[in-house]
């Protein structure tokens, strides 16, 4: 996905709350924004999302299953939890039994099951944030746009997003995110970029320890995966019995070393992201 000389301002004389925006957002890519208050990040998140239009420039390649959690939730709305989250997965392309069921389980993860009937209107703050969150996450999407969506959480569905962001970029998907704590996933960024004065420049923030390379690990041994995973560490289903793991290139030793003392089989390694086959890589 690319913006090319996006801008956006409000009415064909306000002032632009962006201009000149070149951005390219790869796939199986976290990515940071960062800024003040007022600096355009949410603006500029709506763009990506395709909320918002731009005034001028282009927005291109922006994937068919794109999904966005706002900084304010609209909970007025005349649904139930349950009810809202089927209709949103219904638009997203999830056949009738499949949208509710997918709605229950992201309800249940995220600690919310019991509020299912309950009318959006009456939910608390937390809980409406819990709604919002497993809107933009019932149909796996492959572009994922999240501003502050972890405020309101408890400490348990935050974990539960951090690892839901993790997993959608070791999917393949891109995930965009802006969030007021700045240890929120932290060292695990691709690309961060701040927003000032209504333009957008490449980061990282002063300070940041991410590793921008990620390694994509195979591996299968029919155990428990070790508790003492690096941070990062995004684990998804792979190919037969193995399992997949994506972790920061930085942190892919220590992995690699617990994997192999828990007597896991190492398949294949490879530069995450990287077009391949299961089969292909660098064997171990």
């Amino acid at each position: 996905m690319r913006l090319t000389g996006v801008g956006r301002r409000y009415g064909p004389r306000g002032p632009w709350v962006l201009r000149g925006v070149d951005l390219d957002l790869p796939a199986s890519r976290l990515v940071r924004v960062t800024g003040g208050n007022g600096s355009g990040k949410s603006t500029l998140l709506r763009l990506i999302a395709g909320v918002d239009a731009p005034a001028e420039g282009r927005v291109t390649g922006r994937p068919a299953r794109t999904a966005y959690v706002p900084e304010r939730f609209p909970a007025a709305l005349p649904f139930t939890a349950l009810d809202y989250l089927t209709h949103l997965g219904r638009l997203q392309g999830l056949r009738g039994a499949a949208a509710r069921d997918r709605a229950g389980e992201w309800l249940e993860r995220l600690g919310a099951a019991r509020h299912a009937r309950t009318p959006l209107a009456e939910l608390s703050k937390g809980t409406s944030q819990k709604v919002a969150v497993a809107q933009a996450l019932l149909a796996a999407p492959d572009l994922l746009v999240l501003d502050e969506a972890w405020t309101g959480l408890d400490t348990a569905s935050r974990a539960v997003l951090d690892h839901a962001v993790r997993e959608r970029v070791a999917r393949g998907a891109t995930v965009v995110f802006v969030d007021h704590e700045p240890r929120r996933l932290e060292g695990e960024a691709d690309a961060e970029y701040a927003v000032t004065q209504g333009r957008v420049r490449p980061g990282p923030a002063p300070g940041s320890r991410r590793s921008a390379a990620r390694v994509r690990i195979v591996a299968s041994g029919g155990r428990t995966l070790p508790a003492d995973l690096p941070g990062g560490t995004a684990v998804v289903p792979g190919p037969g019995d193995a399992t997949v793991l994506t972790v920061p290139a930085d942190r892919s030793d220590a992995l690699l070393g617990a994997l192999l003392a828990a007597s896991w089989h190492i398949h294949h390694l490879a530069p995450a992201g990287a077009e391949r086959n299961d089969e292909e890589g660098v064997r171990v």
